[in-house]
């Protein structure tokens, strides 16, 4: 029986002609971030124009940190999010209102050596994948990596998007990850130019070796 791979998420989107060129590359989810502090914010008169025309077959994913209710749900709305990521100190209730909203949940965690897996636990119910990230004091976006064997302590009950750092370098060591419920990879700033602008070519050099194209 043969593995299914991995989805490529790209996250921090922001320039229409770029979000246009990787999604020629077919990524399964691509991210808009709507943290303020990013350098990838996308802004607060973004036009939807710039994602409602992607194909149904790429998840436009939403990601916060630390918003309410009422602005992922209005965010949710304008631009017709299928995914939201909750990349913040988000309560176990928040999770359980944005999933009522119809879309995917992707709660993530910030990972270091002191990392306490027991922290995921009350969210298995409230979201459909967790999301593994380096540790930082700037919410993601770092392009560090943390030390993946950290993950030998997870019990795998719920399927992961593996962040933090990933490089087109990384796809053999990624594959070597066979014993973890690895349901997407997240790739971000190793694949820039400058924040929001990616590489086309790296993120292409990516997928293909990923896809085995």
């Amino acid at each position: 029986m043969t593995k299914t791979l991995p989805k490529i998420k790209v996250c921090g989107m922001r320039d229409r002609s770029n979000i246009d060129a990787i999604a020629a590359l077919q990524p399964d989810y691509m991210g808009f971030i709507f943290y303020p502090k990013s350098p990838r914010y996308i802004g607060v008169d973004y036009s939807g124009e710039n994602i409602h025309h992607l194909s149904n077959e790429i998840k436009k994913t939403g990601v916060f940190v630390n918003a309410s209710e009422q602005e992922i749900s209005k965010a949710a709305s304008k631009y017709e999010l299928d995914a939201v990521q909750l990349h913040g100190n988000e309560s176990v209730e928040l999770c359980l209102m944005v999933k009522q909203m119809g879309v995917e949940v992707i709660k993530a965690f910030q990972v270091d050596e002191d990392f306490d897996f027991f922290n995921v636990k009350p969210y298995t119910e409230v979201c459909d994948y967790y999301l593994f990230d380096t540790k930082t004091k700037a919410f993601g976006g770092s392009g560090h990596k943390f030390d993946w064997t950290i993950l030998n302590q997870y019990d795998n009950n719920k399927p992961i998007f593996l962040s933090g750092g990933i490089t087109v370098d990384d796809v053999k060591d990624i594959f070597k990850l066979e014993h973890l419920n690895i349901y997407a990879v997240d790739i971000n700033s190793r694949f820039e130019k400058e924040p929001a602008l990616k590489n086309v070519k790296l993120v292409a050099d990516f997928v293909k070796q990923f896809r085995g194209e």
